[in-house]
């Protein structure tokens, strides 16, 4: 255990540096977000009752999609690039590997959602503490499955990487909207709502809402939660037999 601690802490701090040493990177990367929020939050104001409660979840899940799932590209550089390959010749565990990219990744998002979350106080957003950390903590395991399987798709994409810009952009858009990210399904079509209920990101957003209000009794939650933790099992599994059967 102790080695697979030292092996972890190794790959997060080679991880984390690139972006300690260019914090605004990472607020570059809050733009679209920030946008929906304050541009698009206003013109719902009212529209969804309490939008800022129904909106910042929303942003927060867009984020987790896009973070995450965005880290498998770093790993595609150093595949293509061969940093990885030299990675792999060392005696480090690969779950730890595995583990110490995903860290990072769930770092990272973890320091924007507190971001999003103070600037929408000003807004008109309520904190409820006890729901905001329940629906951080959702995020953190769903953004750790979602960046294992992008590590995965990356390494399936090497050495050309059109893979995983095909299947990353195809699969990235569809999740979004049929989620109920931005606006609401209810009011969509038949065929649109059906596909939203075989959505699994779509019980992720409504767990978030439910938690974002303060309401943690709802059936949502447990819904959104174990949806989390399926993604993340099947991820972290999948993403540690690609490690350990090498790049």
């Amino acid at each position: 255990m102790t080695t697979f601690l030292r092996d972890t802490t190794t790959v997060f701090s080679r991880e984390i540096k690139p972006s300690l040493r260019n914090p605004v990177g990472l607020l570059f990367e809050m733009g679209q977000p920030l946008l929906f929020l304050f541009l698009f939050g206003s013109l719902l104001d009212g529209a969804v009752g309490s939008s800022w409660q129904w909106f910042v979840p929303g942003i927060l899940v867009m984020m987790c999609l896009t973070g995450p799932m965005g880290a498998g590209y770093t790993l595609l550089v150093e595949l293509i690039g061969g940093a990885m390959e030299r990675l792999m010749v060392t005696p480090l565990n690969r779950t730890a590997m595995l583990v110490g990219k995903s860290v990072k990744a769930m770092l990272t998002l973890l320091v924007q959602a507190v971001l999003i979350i103070a600037l929408a106080l000003p807004l008109g957003f309520e904190l409820h503490v006890a729901g905001v950390l329940g629906a951080l903590a959702q995020l953190v395991v769903f953004s750790v499955g979602l960046g294992a399987l992008s590590f995965v798709l990356a390494i399936k994409s090497a050495p050309g990487g059109t893979l995983f810009y095909i299947v990353s952009q195809s699969i990235m858009f569809p999740l979004l909207l049929l989620s109920g990210v931005l606006l609401p399904l209810e009011t969509a079509p038949t065929w649109l709502r059906v596909l939203g209920q075989v959505n699994p990101v779509t019980y992720i957003v409504d767990a978030q809402r439910a938690l974002f209000s303060g309401d943690l009794a709802n059936p949502s939650v447990l819904y959104g939660t174990a949806t989390a933790c399926a993604i993340a099992a099947i991820g972290l599994y999948l993403g540690n037999r690609a490690l350990r059967r090498g790049v």
